[in-house]
């Protein structure tokens, strides 16, 4: 990235714009569960943050943190021990994003039953 590049303005509407990876990521809800269970209880173990985020595939939990952990929103700590310790925390960045998430989250539990659900 050039000087240039990194005093343009970000435009997420536009489709070059590097803004729609991390909004992508984001917006996702496992993601969002994800950095709001270890900004709700701290840093967690793998197997803790699979039983906090009911219905989600240990396959699809594992993408989930690899990705996070890839933009800098969560640090991945492996301990030493038989079996492997790992554990997952949030970084400062991270925990900026759980701001705006968290928000989202109250409000979508505070107004649930005024949205109207197919099913």
């Amino acid at each position: 990235m050039s000087a240039t590049d990194a005093l343009s303005p970000r435009d997420v509407y536009s489709a070059s714009c590097p803004c729609r990876e991390v909004l992508d990521l984001l917006a996702n809800k496992w993601s969002a569960l994800a950095l709001g269970a270890l900004e709700d209880d701290g840093p967690q173990r793998f197997g803790a943050l699979r039983t906090k985020l009911e219905g989600i595939s240990p396959k699809m939990l594992t993408q989930t943190l690899r990705r996070l952990e890839e933009l800098g929103l969560v640090n991945r700590v492996v301990y030493p021990a038989v079996p492997l310790h790992v554990e997952y925390s949030l970084t400062p960045l991270g925990r900026d994003a759980c701001v705006p998430l968290t928000a989202l989250r109250q409000w979508v539990e505070a107004n649930i039953d005024r949205i109207p659900l197919g099913g």
